[in-house]
């Protein structure tokens, strides 16, 4: 185990706010990037910190996102010390069943997992977010300020800041003042939701916390208050790099129309650090004679037979004869009917758009999403 720090991910919310998308499917399981999904990128990025040991906390519809991360060779962690833990809530001889009520309940109901590992450090994600980060290079970070946590922080606008839990730190980076989503933030330092331990303090706390009925049982709400009372240390990282909540269907689409651009923050193809995912033994892309392509990704096994221009498509989708698709993202498994005129939609997974139909508004504030799976109306 590399640096003995085990990740934790967090991977159970509901992810309303993407409404069909995660009717039936985790959030972390949501396709991206033509082949691609979620929970890719931070697995990706303990594969490549050099994390062995990887547990994923599940719970909102997640048989098909328990079956993915189960297959730990996607991402290069099934080593004979390490591997990819799938961790739903479960029944135990000293409790009745309990789903995870918070997001250190998470962490806490899995204590038993940490201690037979006994790390030195755990290292605590989000299972939603889309960005490239070396988790190693933070660790040294916590390690030379010897804090307590470390909280990986980007810089928002104010008018973004009371979405997030927002850091006031002293001109060392260290933090002296949280607030959970502030209604009048004091910065502009949001935290990531990625959060460094020292275990031993953190399983201290977590223990006391479980025992406090009026608590949430949240890292932000309980947890890091607690530490800031007792005055532990905590360090705000700085994170510069390319980081997105795709939360919403506008900024699901906004992330994957940010892979068209000739300077797109968030490269794919950067080939010393990957971002693995499954491979789908599917068929090589397929663009016929008379269709036309402009700034599009288009992975394996998908038949281009009409217009694609500035799309990501997603696997073994088929666009026929005649149908022109403009700003759209069509996720996996999806058929776009001949002569259908879609513009600026995000069609979900499988979903049979009918010959002729118009959807989609170029002038729309916000994204259209299609949904219905036999009529490929929108929903």
């Amino acid at each position: 185990m590399s640096n003995n720090m085990v990740a934790m991910i967090l991977a159970g919310g509901r992810g309303t706010r993407l409404l069909d998308l995660t009717a039936k499917v985790a959030k972390p399981a949501v396709r991206f990037g033509g082949k691609y999904r979620i929970i890719d990128f931070p697995l990706s990025n303990c594969a490549n910190s050099d994390i062995s040991t990887v547990g994923v906390l599940t719970q909102y519809e997640s048989v098909l996102l328990n079956s993915y991360v189960s297959r730990d060779h996607y991402w290069g962690l099934n080593t004979n010390d390490g591997g990819v833990f799938v961790l739903p809530p479960r029944e135990k001889a000293s409790s009745d069943f309990n789903v995870y009520k918070g997001t250190a309940d998470a962490i806490t109901q899995n204590i038993d997992f940490l201690d037979n590992l006994n790390p030195e450090y755990v290292l605590v994600l989000s299972g939603d977010h889309i960005y490239k980060m070396d988790y190693g290079k933070m660790l040294d970070y916590h390690k030379e300020h010897n804090a307590d946590i470390t909280i990986a922080v980007l810089e928002v606008t104010l008018k973004e800041a009371s979405r997030f839990g927002i850091m006031n730190t002293d001109e060392n980076n260290r933090v002296y003042e949280f607030e959970e989503k502030p209604a009048k933030p004091k910065s502009r330092l949001a935290s990531m939701g990625i959060y460094i331990f020292t275990y031993k303090t953190l399983r201290k706390y977590l223990m006391a916390d479980a025992k406090l009925k009026d608590s949430s049982h949240d890292f932000g709400k309980d947890i890091i208050p607690a530490y800031l009372n007792d005055k532990k240390c905590l360090m705000a990282y700085p994170f510069r790099g390319y980081w997105k909540d795709v939360g919403t269907v506008d900024s699901l689409w906004e992330a994957n129309m940010e892979l068209l651009r000739e300077d797109s923050p968030l490269d794919l193809s950067d080939q010393n650090w990957k971002i693995y995912t499954e491979n789908t033994n599917s068929l090589p892309q397929y663009i016929g004679e008379e269709a036309t392509v402009c700034n599009c990704f288009i992975p394996q096994g998908s038949v281009v037979l009409g217009n694609l221009r500035n799309s990501v498509i997603g696997t073994r989708v088929r666009i026929e004869e005649n149908a022109v698709l403009d700003n759209c993202v069509v996720m996996a498994g999806a058929v776009i009917g001949a002569g259908a005129k879609v513009t600026r939609c995000l069609i979900a997974e499988n979903v049979h758009v009918k010959p002729g139909v118009v959807l989609g508004d170029k002038n729309s504030e916000h994204i259209t999403l299609i949904t219905d799976k036999n009529a490929g109306g929108e929903k």
